[in-house]
């Protein structure tokens, strides 16, 4: 999932925190069901390496159902927040960020620190969020982009605001809205984006920079970006074959307004629980749903079967030495409060091009 799926788990957003305003994505699949581990690996082993092309003028793509048509790779783009980082750091590692006119996306703590002052030096056109954490549609028509891209359907929802896609058809403006996503916010989506939604792994990270490479015709940064990604979990895959799969726990403490116990915030489901799986680890809340994974319980963790911990990072100055060492004094009968195993991760485990980090660093804390 998402992180901004995650931020509107039980139906409410989380409160702006972050020094730069903007919250990211908890990797679109953190509360839907996962598909069974046996149907990942075949489907991953399936997968022919991603090839490229020069992209050809005029290009026509269907987007969550809708066709739209690309006369040149887009000048004036505007990304919408949806408390998500995947759009943006995708544009930094295809070397496109040139291209944003307007960025409202942002973190502050980063798997790659170049991220953070890469993301801040992209212009922001005085952009102001609304109360639903959106750029208002007077704002978005004000700049007069070529393109608006928005993380999820939602994004595009006039009861938050935003510009509606008709809206922005209207004026000339084209839209998109991250594959995996299609489904998040549409109530009417397609069968076929539903499922995209429901399956999300880190091949729906692959997606989105793959889309992104060829309306930019950028193909070939793409391809060989993903097929790196591919071949370094692959080898990180091979590395845990055959071993133990241990307890996987991976909580954000800084999130606790995501859980109605006050408690850290718990991942679980969809990309969440394929990064654990790739890196040879089984999440013990695989599969749960947002609202359930809101409803955890300290008796629920306490009784939680974990062998390794993993401390995300969502803030600034958060120390997750600290925060593990905090976590395993309140549950010490964690096989991991007893060994003291533990890693951290930040940008990493959500939807983004960073998900071989989450799944390098939790390989290495679990064998």
């Amino acid at each position: 999932m998402s992180f901004f799926d995650g931020a509107r788990r039980a139906g409410r957003l989380i409160p702006r925190v972050l020094v730069a305003g903007a919250l990211v994505a908890v990797a679109a699949a953190c509360g839907i069901g996962a598909a069974p581990r046996t149907d990942r690996q075949a489907a991953a082993s399936a997968l022919p390496p991603a090839t490229a092309k020069p992209t050809t003028y005029p290009l026509t793509i269907d987007n969550c159902g809708r066709k739209i048509t690309f006369d040149a790779p887009p000048k004036r783009v505007v990304l919408l927040n949806g408390t998500s980082v995947a759009e943006v750091e995708s544009f930094v590692v295809l070397g496109i960020q040139d291209h944003i006119l307007a960025n409202s996306q942002s973190y502050e703590v980063s798997d790659d620190p170049s991220f953070v002052d890469r993301i801040k030096a992209i212009p922001k056109a005085n952009l102001k969020l609304n109360e639903n954490f959106e750029v208002p549609r007077e704002q978005v028509l004000a700049l007069k982009p070529d393109l608006v891209i928005s993380t999820w359907a939602g994004g595009f929802d006039d009861k938050v605001g935003s510009i509606t896609r008709d809206q922005l058809d209207s004026a000339g403006i084209k839209s998109f809205v991250t594959p995996a996503n299609c489904a998040n916010g549409d109530l009417n989506a397609r069968p076929e984006d539903k499922e995209r939604y429901e399956k999300q792994s880190v091949e729906s990270s692959h997606e989105l920079l793959l889309s992104l490479g060829e309306i930019f015709d950028v193909q070939q940064r793409a391809a060989d970006y993903v097929n790196k990604a591919r071949a370094d979990i692959a080898a990180i895959q091979n590395e845990v074959a055959g071993k133990e799969r241990k307890h996987v726990l991976v909580v954000y403490p800084g999130m606790s307004m995501m859980n109605d116990n006050g408690l850290p915030a718990v991942f679980g489901g969809g990309l969440s629980d394929d990064i654990v799986d790739r890196a040879g680890g089984v999440n013990p809340f695989a599969g749960k749903t947002n609202t359930q994974l809101a409803e955890i319980n300290a008796e629920a963790l306490a009784s939680a079967q974990v062998d390794v911990l993993v401390v995300g990072l969502f803030q600034p100055g958060e120390n997750a030495e600290a925060m593990a060492k905090d976590l395993f004094a309140k549950f010490p009968y964690w096989q991991a409060s007893k060994t003291k195993t533990f890693t951290s991760v930040s940008d990493s485990f959500y939807l983004g091009p960073l998900n071989t980090v989450a799944i390098r660093k939790i390989a290495d804390a679990t064998h």
